[in-house]
């Protein structure tokens, strides 16, 4: 206290509390040159372009470890792009700053805003931050929005087949490879199925289609009846994208599945005949033998019959039983 009445001489004879307020002023205006020398040039910028961030608001964004400069650039687009007040849209300096601290990325949610309000889409704050959070890339889900997307259907990247294979009624196999046109649909991209179930139920659909028509040549005449048949099905419900075309890219016709069939199952009756008949076959043998054994079974009792008559002869004679037979 002594160096400060040395320090300040004139105010040596005046009272504590003076003193003490003129201390208080020294502190508050150096608090305020830190001030104006930290955040200043960022709450410059901000009212200028009436982006509306109090130097509060970004004194307290260093305390929440929230990146100020971020914020206000986010928020300066916002307002300067024109896509709506922070009551109509929602994007106010607390928003911004929760769904930082959340992990969003907060330029790419407003990059998104601004590129869905270029294209007329209805998009709010809050669903571009639910979206992000979900893990989803927003601005890239807008941009699908502007301009569809093409998806190849089967996927040569995730699958090892370059076409998908489906047989006609007649037997006749078709090899086809189809584009699928997508763009995305922001109501369900939370919790919509992804690509893979588009790819597999434009599949599936293809091969219902092929597999329902009379024969192949019906499908070569009028690929279209394919495209038809399976937009007719909905098969985007319930998936992040709406289906806007299905085109048939490439179409060849490939193997006799219905006649090789035949031929495999001729082959195979022909197999099963041929074991029948060696089974009769058998079965004759077998009782050819049995015949066999049964007459020289037969002979044997008759051997043994003729050589039982000398025996009675003998026997007979002895007893005289045997007389001679009177010639005429």
């Amino acid at each position: 206290m002594s160096s400060l009445l040395h320090a300040f001489p004139l105010a040596a004879g005046a009272a504590p509390w003076v003193f003490l307020a003129g201390v208080v002023i020294v502190i508050l205006a150096i608090l305020l040159v830190i001030i104006v020398v930290a955040y200043g040039n960022l709450w410059f910028q901000a009212y200028m372009s009436s982006a509306r961030v109090g130097i509060l608001d970004l004194i307290g964004m260093s305390f929440r470890q929230v990146n100020a400069r971020l914020i206000v650039q986010a928020k300066i687009m916002a307002m300067q792009s024109g896509i709506g007040s922070e009551k109509v849209m929602g994007i106010t300096t607390r928003r911004l700053e929760a769904h930082y601290l959340a992990g969003g990325n907060v330029m790419n949610v407003i990059r998104a805003l601004i590129a869905a309000h270029r294209a007329d889409l209805d998009l709010n704050f809050d669903r571009a931050a639910a979206i992000d959070l979900a893990g989803r890339d927003v601005l890239d889900a807008v941009r699908t929005s502007v301009y569809p997307k093409v998806i190849d259907c089967p996927d040569p990247t995730k699958s090892h087949k370059a076409t998908l294979g489906a047989i006609a009624k007649n037997g006749v196999e078709l090899r086809v490879r189809a584009r699928v046109t997508v763009r995305t649909n922001l109501k369900q991209l939370i919790g919509g199925a992804t690509e893979e179930t588009i790819i597999a139920r434009v599949g599936e659909g293809i091969i219902t289609a092929i597999g329902s028509s009379d024969t192949h040549l019906l499908v070569l005449e009028n690929p279209d009846k394919i495209s038809k048949a399976v937009l007719a099905r909905g098969l985007d419900a319930q998936t992040a994208f709406e289906i806007v075309s299905i085109d048939i890219a490439d179409i060849d016709v490939g193997q006799n599945i219905g006649a090789r069939l035949q031929a495999d199952q001729a082959e195979a009756d022909m197999r099963v005949a041929r074991a029948k008949a060696e089974e009769r076959r058998a079965l004759a043998l077998a009782r050819e033998q049995e015949m066999k054994a049964a007459v020289a079974g037969n002979r044997a009792q008759v051997v043994l019959a003729e050589a039982e008559v000398p025996l009675a002869m003998a026997a007979a004679f002895r007893r005289g039983n045997l007389e001679a037979v009177p010639r005429g």
